[in-house]
């Protein structure tokens, strides 16, 4: 290209200034007082609202920053102009649009920023895992600062749709504790007719490279994954789950979680959102008035009447610590899990893996809750942004035309029952739905480790309920050394994965998902087992053992295993408990044995991620949520 072909564009109208031509401009609406008292911040402030070209005479409305994860740039017609990272956050932009209309309407002023986020499926099996969980807490900073950065906003609406972004919404809105607040869940991608979901798609890899596909069924499949060009994954992984645990927590108006994206309903769900803003300003609700010991109490049940992903055991107590709340420990999330039952079956949980707009159009959180309430399991005194009590919002949806018309839409459209997606607590048990979060001890993972136990398939555990195995440890330090293992064969039946220097200190804790998911939709992975100090995604199927602590890095034992250790894993999936242990020439023998000399963190981790993991590994590490606990990292900076 010619260089000087930037600067001569051949239309020498491109230079003219604009000025306001829309009339008279008419005088910022300041009196003797605020010019007296007010900051010049705030003065300078409607000098830049009406430089903007909002009408001077409607500047003193009732000021609400709607912050976003917007992604990209979209034509008129929906085009894209610049893609998105995911199509999580790539239509979330027409909610900020739609809120913000409503609000204009009701002679409020908004505002709109954004702080967009990375997507977990694109960075897959790349170093762009390691800055997937950090980014979180990042990005949470920044969303405060930008509401901080207003200081003349009256309410904030949060909008955001997928596994770091709306973690990284609600820990923002949490933290202001003296705003009215307000989450609108970005929803959901619909199913394609003829294709697979955005779950399976990630395995082509592998399973071409076992001969289960063709390269042409590849290249076809890879288009099909994503019926809707919006909304979060169809599967009720982290993204699905953190909108259900919004809702849970009563940041979301009723039956907002897993909306079907760019559809009427979800648009509606923005303008309601905006209303229920400024009715919450009026009535002078507070976030620290919402987010209570009950209502975090409360997400903890829906989470596990869901079945939902483990990456929320980091979020939710980080969205605690946010709220001033006492963070919830292994403990509680054990209680809970054994005393609620799961009754939602979805992606991937099953028996029969309904998408989540499935789950929406069934009644979504308000109808499992509705169950929940029956049970005596939710404090429905709990407050909502709809400004009423739990009770109150779910005697609307028992009663509700809403409820009526959408099961009776899935009905129509799949010819599903609704009470077959969310069951009531007898006949799920007679389905064979067990509660989902198990926490193995044992002396590889002497301070715990996490699995998702109901998604283990059924044909390898015992009669009894109880997953039992005993296999060599296969060995690796690396991610795509593990996978090229997988595509070349070298993971056979009966083997056990072992991925180590993966947790914080390592790769900043990434999600192994490239690992699991081809090992699903290959005919042997059912009989391996995989045991990490990272994590998985939220869709992650099979006996997948993470969050082992301490991680090889910090001394776990785990960082003593070789080729060939042999290795028992015993989960008991009704009781909700287990254990994952050597079980070599004797324990003795092996508590005795010195790390492996080869232990490193990622060549390639950023500066950003270590630091993200000291700081986090003084705050509580990876139980506590692997959040930033000011008081604890000044106390240790002070007194090392």
């Amino acid at each position: 290209m010619n260089s000087q072909s930037i600067f001569d564009s051949g239309d020498a109208g491109i230079f003219a200034v604009k000025t306001h031509a829309a009339g008279p401009l008419g005088a910022l609406p300041v009196s003797e007082e605020m010019l007296l008292e007010e900051p010049s911040g705030n003065l300078f402030g409607l000098t830049q609202n009406a430089g903007m070209g909002w009408e001077a005479a409607a500047l003193g409305g009732k000021q609400v920053l709607i912050l976003s994860t917007h992604g990209g740039v979209r034509a008129p017609d929906g085009t894209p102009i610049a893609l998105g990272y995911h199509t999580g956050h790539w239509e979330v932009g027409l909610l900020v649009a739609e809120a913000a209309r409503e609000l204009k309407t009701l002679r409020a002023i908004p505002f709109a920023g954004a702080c967009t986020d990375p997507c977990d499926g694109r960075t897959q099996g790349t170093v762009g895992m390691f800055d997937s969980l950090p980014f979180r807490n990042d990005a949470a900073i920044v969303l405060r600062r930008l509401i901080r950065s207003l200081p003349t906003r009256h309410a904030v609406i949060g909008v955001a749709t997928c596994d770091k972004g709306l973690p990284a919404m609600m820990m923002a809105l949490a933290g202001m504790h003296d705003l009215p607040c307000v989450l609108i869940p970005g929803g959901v991608t619909l199913m394609p007719e003829q294709g697979e979901d955005a779950g399976k798609v990630q395995s082509i890899g592998a399973r071409f490279a076992h001969g289960k596909i063709t390269l042409e069924q590849a290249a076809l499949e890879g288009c099909r994954a994503c019926a809707s060009p919006g909304g979060g994954c169809q599967f009720l992984g982290t993204a699905a789950t953190a909108q259900v645990v919004g809702e849970a927590l009563g940041l979301t108006l009723p039956h907002a979680a897993l909306a079907p994206s760019g559809l009427p309903i979800w648009l509606d769900m923005a303008r309601r959102s905006a209303r229920a803003a400024l009715r919450l300003v009026q009535a002078g609700l507070k976030i620290r008035d919402l987010l209570t010991p009950a209502a975090l109490e409360n997400a903890m049940v829906v989470h596990a009447a869901f079945g939902g992903s483990t990456n929320l055991l980091l979020h939710v107590p980080a969205i605690a610590h946010a709220a001033g709340l006492k963070r919830p420990t292994v403990a509680d999330w054990s209680r809970i899990n054994r005393s609620v039952p799961r009754i939602v079956d979805a992606l991937p949980n099953g028996p029969r893996n309904h998408p989540t707009v499935q789950v929406f159009l069934a009644g979504g959180v308000p109808e499992v809750m509705l169950h929940l309430r029956r049970a005596g399991l939710l404090n429905t005194r709990a407050l909502t942004v709809s400004g009423e009590t739990l009770d109150q919002s779910l005697d609307w949806w028992e009663q509700s035309e809403r409820r009526i018309q959408l099961r009776s839409k899935l009905q129509a459209l799949d010819k599903i029952d609704a009470d077959d997606v969310i069951l009531a607590p007898a006949n799920a048990r007679e389905r064979g739905l067990t509660s989902t979060v198990c926490f193995p001890h044992g002396n590889l993972a002497p301070e715990g480790a996490v699995v998702k136990a109901t998604a283990i398939d059924p044909s390898v555990v015992d009669p009894d309920g109880i997953y039992r195995k005993r296999g060599p440890a296969k060995v690796f330090l690396a991610e795509k050394d593990a996978i090229a293992a997988i595509k070349e064969g070298r993971i056979k039946e009966g083997d056990v994965l072992v991925l180590i220097c993966r947790g914080p200190l390592g790769s900043g804790m990434e999600e192994t998902y490239q690992i699991t998911s081809a090992l699903k939709f290959l005919p042997f992975g059912k009989h391996v087992a995989v045991i990490t100090d990272a994590r998985f995604s939220g869709v992650s199927t099979g006996a997948c053992i993470g969050h082992v602590s301490p991680e090889a890095l910090a001394q776990g034992p785990i960082g003593k295993l070789r080729d060939g250790d042999l290795i028992e894993i015993v989960i008991d999936r009704n009781k909700l408990e287990g254990t994952v242990n050597f079980v070599g020439d004797s324990a003795e023998s092996f508590a005795a044995r010195p790390m492996r000399d080869d232990l490193r963190a990622d060549p390639n981790l950023p500066d950003d991620t270590r630091l993200w993991a000291a700081l986090q590994q003084a705050s509580g590490g990876i139980w506590g949520g692997c959040v930033y606990d000011a008081d604890a990292i000044i106390a240790k900076l002070r007194n090392p």
